[in-house]
């Protein structure tokens, strides 16, 4: 299975700043251009979501309320059972890493490409993602503080007021000013997506450079990373069968069924990073790291499971719930993130 290309930038961007942290003037200058990026990040985000299309979507609640709940109710409540797995699999920053995971929002992009593959409900997949980024950017916050405290790299109530300031006032300003920029930023998508991409990798770059300059590294030993791994293979197995079997027990249709899985079981990088920069400060280096391992590996398994799901007979892939409004599975050549 192919590893994705921007996950060879990240990993590219963590071996820059091992050779060469930025330090001193360069690591001021590094931060203060990370904090800009972060805040013209989210301002893109506020600028891209369509508010007549979160309104549409939510004529189909009961799907949005169930992927809602599986990113920020059962993933973290599988976050903190995971507690028991220190000091035997995980030392403690990595196991504070793995909570913040299941607190970020789930994914919009490669929600939407895998429940197109799969011949799911597309248009629940795009609201479902979308929703859960603009919950995210008040309700991970919050969870963070109610369940890291101040073990998550020092998070107070200050680091509460520079989420406000650097998530949600651009997002807000992006949403204000898209009857005016709105057409601008559709039309130069290709190029704007080169900047988000951009703003990540320095926000990973300022993150381990300073991780570097804590020397926290020394924390983290081969043995260490192979646990990780089989503690985020087990959490995304039972995120997938959690996601696919309970939405039939709450008889969803199949397509239904499908956008719930790939919505309801993946977290976004795109949204963690820049959050994990902001709650952790020098200790995001390795807050970030269970997220960056997370997200390649659910990129594999679910592009495994959506091309089998596109062999399903077109009568059962296509089935929506009863009552729902009507939906199509359209294509979309988009590379998930």
């Amino acid at each position: 299975m192919p590893i994705d290309p921007y996950i060879l930038l990240l990993i590219g961007t963590v071996g820059l700043a091992a050779l060469f942290p930025a330090r001193g003037t360069a690591g001021d200058v590094a931060s203060g251009a990370s904090t800009a990026a972060i805040a013209f990040l989210f301002f893109l985000y506020g600028a891209r979501l369509s508010t007549r299309e979160a309104l549409d979507g939510l004529r189909h609640w009961r799907l949005h309320v169930t992927v809602l709940a599986c990113t920020f109710v059962v993933f973290p409540l599988l976050g903190l059972a995971a507690r028991g797995l220190v000091p035997v699999l995980l030392t403690r920053p990595l196991y504070e890493g793995l909570l913040f995971l299941t607190l970020v929002p789930s994914t919009i992009q490669s929600s939407i490409a895998f429940t197109s593959i799969a011949r799911g409900n597309v248009p629940a997949a795009i609201c479902a993602g979308s929703f859960s980024s603009l919950v995210g950017i008040v309700v991970t916050p919050l969870l963070a503080a109610a369940l890291l405290g101040s073990s998550g790299g020092g998070f107070s109530a200050d680091s509460l007021v520079k989420i406000v300031l650097q998530l949600l006032v651009p997002f807000l300003a992006g949403q204000l000013l898209r009857p005016w920029i709105g057409g601008f930023v559709a039309r130069h998508r290709k190029v704007l997506g080169l900047v988000d991409r951009g703003s990540i990798l320095l926000v990973v770059y300022t993150a381990f450079s300073e991780g570097m300059a804590q020397g926290i590294w020394h924390q983290v030993s081969p043995a260490r990373l192979g646990g990780l791994l089989a503690v985020e293979a087990v959490l995304l197995a039972v995120m997938l069968a959690l996601t696919w079997y309970g939405a039939k027990a709450l008889r969803f249709g199949r397509g239904d069924r499908i956008a719930i899985q790939f919505a309801g079981s993946k977290k976004s990088l795109a949204s963690g990073l820049p959050m994990a920069g902001v709650l952790f400060g020098a200790h995001a280096s390795l807050a970030v790291l269970p997220l960056m391992l997370f997200h390649q590996m659910q990129l594999m398994v679910c592009a495994m499971i959506a091309k089998r799901r596109s062999h399903d007979p077109v009568e059962d892939a296509t089935a929506t719930e009863p009552g729902a409004a009507s939906r199509t599975a359209v294509g979309t050549t988009s590379r998930p993130r």
